[in-house]
């Protein structure tokens, strides 16, 4: 709670409760939250969910209540001693003297910062300013880089800005086709499945790319289900198609792109045989699924985990990319190639400052221009801002070494879950001379942290975040948050005057807000013509917008693109199969994703009883042929195993995944934990790691002998 809003009572907008927004997934449905016992109530209000929630957002109060909320500090002794309940003066004072001696002995880089895709702009940017200027660190990254990072750097590349869906929600139901690769929307943002219904029942057409046939897949007009990490060939041979078949627009490449000629010629080795027997996927599927993307002026693309959380991920984004950029879509009202965002901020808290190699308003943090504007908003001298770090996986495999970070500052993420290796990662925070963790429950990596401080939660805060489609939503504080709770704000403003940083340091998300603007006008991310008060009036803003009066943009790429000269780039790229192919030890390929009742990490959802009740365990999917042939029967319990680690999940026996494949959902900790298994194999353009395909074996327990 900050300082302002201790003396205010709840910012509400009606007597039953305030306006503001699901503390979940990027679509952030609107809800109104308030009474007495706090309760959610849908908005109709909202495009993006137009009175419809999931079940994630109708039990999303119950978060406010968990039973094992913090609410006072915690700090331990020595690391041999356990987490006691401390003051706020002691643990801030800790964390200071540890900063403070550790920058002393090895350096201002001796400090890390780990952000999540989960805070406010306003977080997001003062935990980067925080880092930069307070730390003088260049160690900072985000979760968001196990998300959204590979899709980011294949339309920064190919459009030259990274706006995730770059036209409004509502666009989609009008489209004549999309096709959706990678994502199981009809779990993880149930109603987002309501545009295209609504877009099938216009006549629309639905495709479906994905190894299992999810709940998405089972409401498509077409599925195509490839081997795990051959979607950059698939991709490949449908643009291979598009020529043969003459379904490409001429026109448009002529007027508004450069580099086709080189990708036709790269696409001539992707012929539809060879391409079914890379992907497993039937020529005459791949033949209609391009013939339904052609057949009208309104065909959209959209790529989501599954695509994108590879080694080869920006790549495989750029392949879909070619393919809409063919057929001539972006840059079209209701058509284009789009990313559907992940986290709740996931588009916002990538913009403004957390990422290592970026400023706020998606700045370049090596361009010199970029460094002086915000070093001007800042008040220091550009020199003083460190130049790029390390990315997120990389700062988590250098915690502890020689050269890496002695400490690690961690605020909104759970990475002993969420990050790939985990058991490596739970290594290096361990041989960390210093953890602090700024959470509202004691997570799994919370509870490893030396110091840990209780923060205000999504509906106890005020500030904004942008959503999938590029819009500027405002959160609005709905409930007071339990007494001796602090918001992230609160805590970054006082370590920063503790360790006598330069410059102004609000606890105030609107004062927070307003040097935001100032920071990201000029940039690609321009937020300088947004207020609380259009947000207010207008239900949203689309950024870019660049002045008070300008309309924001929520179709960016119309009349150019974001290019120096305004034309889309075509990029060659070739399929390579995944980081780690299938053996004799480890035959089956492992992919990893979401559940309905389940987000991210746990860390929230395994706290809410109906949640929990729905989805109460982890376990692992697997095809009944491939169950027989290693003797595992439904509901037994089974070990999968990686050359990293082994996963001890229940056997669930289904026909809607590939033969070769199996699926682990990644939410649990414990020894079901996903991500003890999953390839740190690093895309060498985003740095995102392969989650979504590796080599495993699996065995019945029963089996294991001496492990019985």
């Amino acid at each position: 709670m900050t300082a302002s809003e201790r003396t205010r009572a709840p910012d509400t907008a009606a007597a039953d409760g305030a306006p503001t927004h699901c503390p979940y997934c990027a679509l952030q449905c609107g809800m109104t939250v308030g009474g007495v016992p706090v309760r959610v109530t849908p908005r109709q209000d909202v495009p993006a969910n137009r009175g419809g929630l999931c079940h994630k957002g109708w039990t999303a109060a119950e978060l406010l209540t968990a039973a094992d909320r913090l609410t006072t500090p915690l700090m331990r002794a020595r690391r041999d001693a356990p987490l006691e309940p401390c003051t706020w003066d002691e643990a801030l004072d800790r964390i200071v003297a540890e900063v403070t001696r550790l920058q002393g002995r090895h350096g201002r880089d001796a400090v890390g910062v780990f952000g999540g895709g989960g805070l406010t702009n306003e977080k997001a940017y003062q935990l980067g300013k925080f880092a930069r200027i307070a730390l003088r660190t260049a160690q900072i990254d985000y979760n968001g880089r196990f998300c959204m990072s590979s899709a980011a750097a294949a339309v920064n590349r190919a459009f030259g800005m990274d706006r995730g869906l770059p036209m409004p929600i509502t666009d989609l139901a009008r489209a004549d086709a999309i096709m959706v690769a990678g994502g199981n929307v009809a779990e993880t943002m149930p109603p987002f499945m309501r545009h295209l219904a609504e877009m099938r029942e216009r006549g629309g057409a639905l495709i479906v790319i994905d190894p299992r046939r999810t709940v998405t897949a089972r409401r498509a007009d077409l599925h195509l289900q490839p081997t795990p990490g051959t979607d950059l060939a698939l991709a490949n041979g449908m643009l291979h198609l598009a020529i043969q078949e003459g379904l490409v627009d001429e026109d448009y490449i002529r007027a508004r792109t450069d580099g086709f000629e080189q990708v036709r010629m790269s696409v001539n080795a992707y012929w539809p045989d060879r391409v079914e027997r890379i992907t497993g996927v039937p020529a005459p599927q791949m033949r209609e699924a391009v013939r339904l993307l052609a057949r009208g002026r309104r065909s959209l693309i959209l790529t989501a985990r599954g695509a994108e959380q590879h080694a080869r991920g920006t790549d495989t984004v750029t392949a879909f990319i070619n393919l809409a950029l063919a057929l001539g879509l972006p840059g079209r009202e209701g058509s284009g190639y789009g990313c559907l965002t992940g986290q709740g901020n996931g588009q916002g808290g990538r913009e403004h400052g957390q990422k290592a190699d970026q400023l706020p308003g998606y700045r370049r943090i090596d361009d010199p221009a970029a460094r002086a504007h915000v070093a001007a908003v800042w008040g220091v001298d550009p020199d003083v801002i460190p130049g790029p770090g390390r990315s997120a996986y990389e700062l988590l495999e250098a915690l502890g070494t020689e050269d890496g970070p002695k400490a690690l500052l961690l605020f909104g993420s759970n990475p002993v879950v969420s990050a790939p290796r985990s058991a490596r990662v739970e290594e290096r925070l361990g041989a960390l001379e210093f953890l602090a963790v700024a959470d509202f429950v004691p997570s799994e990596t919370a509870l490893r942290a030396d110091v840990v401080l209780p923060t205000t939660q999504w509906a106890e805060e005020s500030g904004t975040v942008t959503n999938l489609e590029g819009r500027v939503l405002r959160r609005r504080r709905a409930v007071d948050p339990p007494p001796g709770v602090r918001s992230d704000l609160e805590i970054i403003a006082e370590l920063a005057g503790r360790l006598g940083a330069p410059g102004a340091w609000s606890d105030d998300p609107a004062e927070v807000f307003e040097e935001l603007r100032a920071a990201s006008a000029g940039g690609p991310a321009d937020y300088s013509g947004i207020t609380y008060e259009r947000i207010e009036a207008e239900g949203g803003v689309f950024w870019p917008c660049p002045s008070p009066d300008h309309p924001g943009t929520p179709r960016p790429f119309l009349d150019r693109f974001a290019t120096p000269d305004g034309r889309a780039r075509f990029v060659p790229v070739e399929h390579g199969g995944a980081a780690e192919g299938t053996d004799e030890d480890y035959p089956v390929h492992l992919t990893t994703g979401r559940v309905l009742a389940q987000y991210q990490s746990g860390a929230q959802t395994r706290r809410v009883a109906p949640l929990v009740e729905a989805a109460p365990e982890p376990f692992v999917e697997l095809h009944p042929d491939l169950a027989e042939r290693h003797g595992v029967t439904d509901g037994a319990m089974v070990r999968v195993s990686s050359r990293r680690g082994a996963a001890v999940v229940r056997a669930r026996l289904v026909e809607s995944i590939r033969h070769d494949t199996v699926f682990i959902p990644f939410h649990w900790a414990g020894e079901g934990r996903a991500n003890l298994l999953t390839n740190p194999a690093l895309d060498p353009v985003s740095r995102m790691p392969e989650f979504k395909v590796c080599a495993v074996r699996i065995e019945p327990i029963e089996q294991s002998g001496a492990d019985q």
